[in-house]
């Protein structure tokens, strides 16, 4: 009985586990995919102003790059 217990934790924790790895990969690529958008939006932008406008009606964040290191 104790066998069972323990070996039906350990697969859920087993479980979360995956999952936190899922949902860390999902944020990797919506930030990726966040900063290619609001790269095409400042690309095709005729200036700061609009640029900035466009970013909020898109909802799109605008974050300061992360150095590597």
């Amino acid at each position: 009985m104790t066998w069972a217990r323990r070996n039906g934790s350990s697969l859920a924790h087993d479980e979360d586990s995956r999952m936190g790895v899922i949902r860390a990969e999902e944020a990797v690529r919506l930030a990726e995919q966040n900063d290619r958008a609001v790269l095409t939006v400042a690309g095709h932008s005729s200036d700061s102003r609009e640029c900035a406008e466009l970013l909020a009606m898109l909802g799109l964040d605008v974050r300061r790059p992360q150095r590597a290191g």
